[in-house]
């Protein structure tokens, strides 16, 4: 089965950056479209990017356009969400989710919770002064 693993969370300055990484010790990331999600304290958890299979297109919530990269790193196996100028409210904790795997196929991703049947224990992010 399918193991996520998130890191790179921590405390950050209003404005500062942080880098999430979603790794996979087993499985080729590469087959699978992975998502980026975050729930806040007290609240439901919300897409935040995306990024598809064999097609350039990404998703990001409006909350982070402009601010967020989703990439991937085939070479290290790995999913990155570069957060840059960060605010309090992009507070929470931070999963990256899968899902496939898919091959010789297209797949745009959906920042949908239900699409994706794998996921990893979260990163947290504190954004504060």
């Amino acid at each position: 089965q399918l193991q996520l693993v998130e890191s790179g969370g921590g405390l950050v300055q209003p404005g500062g950056s942080l880098r999430l990484s979603c790794t996979a010790s087993e499985f080729v990331l590469h087959y699978y479209v992975i998502g980026w999600f975050r729930q806040a304290p007290g609240k439901e958890r919300e897409g935040v990017s995306c990024v598809s299979i064999s097609d350039p297109r990404t998703y990001y919530a409006d909350s982070v356009k402009g601010r967020f990269i989703i990439s991937r790193d085939n070479a290290e196996n790995a999913v990155y969400l570069q957060m840059n100028n960060l605010k309090p409210e992009d507070t929470g904790v931070y999963f990256c989710a899968a899902q496939g795997p898919y091959h010789r196929v297209s797949v745009l991703c959906q920042a949908t919770e239900s699409e994706y049947p794998y996921w990893g224990q979260g990163t947290q992010v504190n954004v504060s002064s």
